[in-house]
């Protein structure tokens, strides 16, 4: 089972093989130097401490191995989610573990109202994350497939709109992840 963490500088060289030639080639960045890699743990360990926290920048962790990041981003008009795998970690179910996991933290504690995502067209592996975790094909924007996905409606939650307006925290001081 995957452990969502926080990033620290120790995860540089772990960083560094995560976003390999292999694990980068859909995205629009190539793989990560050394160097980049340490500027990229030091800015993880700063959204950490953020209040409040506009990027939850986070590990997916199994055993102690550093597999992928995680990102929930808030500094947007609508919140997005990204992450990348190790090519050895792929076809596993840890991306789509990962994407449950954080998706909980954003409509739960963040009682965010709806989260964005994309994928290259020519990666339908991360399309099949996605829609495993519930996200709905929106269309397409520069070249990438977009999804959206809202928070499940509960019971409850239908019986108390008919009664009058739901309220809902802002979670805007969330600075960590339940885990």
């Amino acid at each position: 089972m995957i452990v969502l963490r926080e990033l620290t500088r120790n995860d540089s060289a772990a960083l560094q093989r995560i976003y390999s030639p292999e694990s980068t080639r859909f995205l629009r960045r190539g793989p990560m130097d050394a160097a980049e890699a340490r500027r990229a743990a030091h800015a993880s360990e700063s959204y950490a401490v953020q209040s409040p926290c506009s990027v939850h920048a986070l590990g997916i962790d199994l055993d102690g191995d550093l597999l992928g990041i995680i990102k929930l981003r808030l500094d947007r008009p609508v919140a997005a989610l990204s992450y990348i795998l190790r090519a050895d970690a792929w076809g596993k179910g840890h991306a789509t573990e990962a994407v449950r996991r954080i998706l909980a933290l954003g409509f739960g504690h963040l009682g965010l109202p709806e989260i964005h995502a994309k994928h290259h067209p020519d990666n339908p592996a991360s399309g099949r994350v996605l829609l495993k975790a519930g996200f709905v094909p929106t269309g397409e924007q520069a070249g990438f497939t977009t999804y959206a996905i809202r928070p499940p409606r509960t019971a409850g939650a239908l019986r108390s709109r008919t009664r009058g307006p739901a309220t809902r925290g802002s979670g805007s001081g969330a600075r960590s992840v339940s885990r």
